[in-house]
């Protein structure tokens, strides 16, 4: 970390945080009607991840959010020294934000004993008031992004002015890349480690928050 600028770390969660994506468990636990054609355009880049989303969740009755909520809460698992790496940071006063792509509902009970902030959590929202699900999107792409994100992590990081803040990007998947590439410091995992190295982007691959943590720490003390 430098010394003339304020750190900022910008944290995925999907996959990050937790060690699996809870949407795609969602999707495979209740298989509602079409959702595996919908993971499929998806994944071969004819939709949108945004749209693809809306349309997924669009799949399941408003009804069950309660049975999908608790599944994600049974089925989640926190990545190993996550709570540990939230002890560091809160002790060096480093801003800490979730961006993530996942949705309010389900993300914010899962992190609720870490006494993360709200303000500090940006994700993507639910709206029950209809038959089926509908996913809202509060923080959408800005005027230098047109990859129709839903939830714009580098949108949120150019909030974060770069002569001002080092910001610091931990992520898993391409989902993350957008950010990487303003990042001044990025921890890579999977998808988002092979695009960093396709594309020869800095980065510092890890598995376990334990591994961020002695990294900064070891970076503190080569100021």
């Amino acid at each position: 970390m430098t010394t003339n600028k304020q750190p900022v770390i910008f944290c995925d969660f999907d996959g990050t945080i937790t060690t699996s994506d809870n949407i795609v468990a969602i999707m495979e636990h209740f298989k509602p009607a079409g959702s595996e054609d919908v993971m499929k355009r998806i994944l071969s880049h004819e939709i949108s991840i945004r749209k693809g989303v809306h349309i997924l969740f669009n799949l399941i009755p408003s009804t069950e959010r309660e049975e999908v909520t608790q599944f994600v809460l049974q089925q989640a698992q926190i990545r190993e020294g996550f709570g540990e790496f939230l002890s560091y940071v809160r002790e060096r006063n480093i801003p800490f934000y979730i961006t993530s792509g996942g949705i309010d509902f389900f993300l914010e009970p899962i992190v609720d004993p870490y006494n993360i902030p709200k303000e500090h959590i940006y994700c993507n929202g639910a709206d029950f008031s209809g038959d089926h699900i509908t996913i809202t999107w509060p923080h959408p792409c800005d005027e230098e992004c047109n990859n129709d994100c839903g939830m714009c992590k580098a949108t949120v990081m150019r909030r974060f002015p770069q002569d001002l803040y080092e910001r610091i990007l931990i992520g898993d998947s391409l989902t993350d890349f957008e950010g990487a590439k303003l990042a001044d410091q990025v921890y890579s995992r999977a998808s988002l480690t092979k695009k960093c190295v396709e594309l020869g982007v800095p980065h510092t691959p890890f598995e376990t928050f334990f591994e961020i943590r002695d990294d900064l720490i070891k970076r503190e003390g080569e100021r």
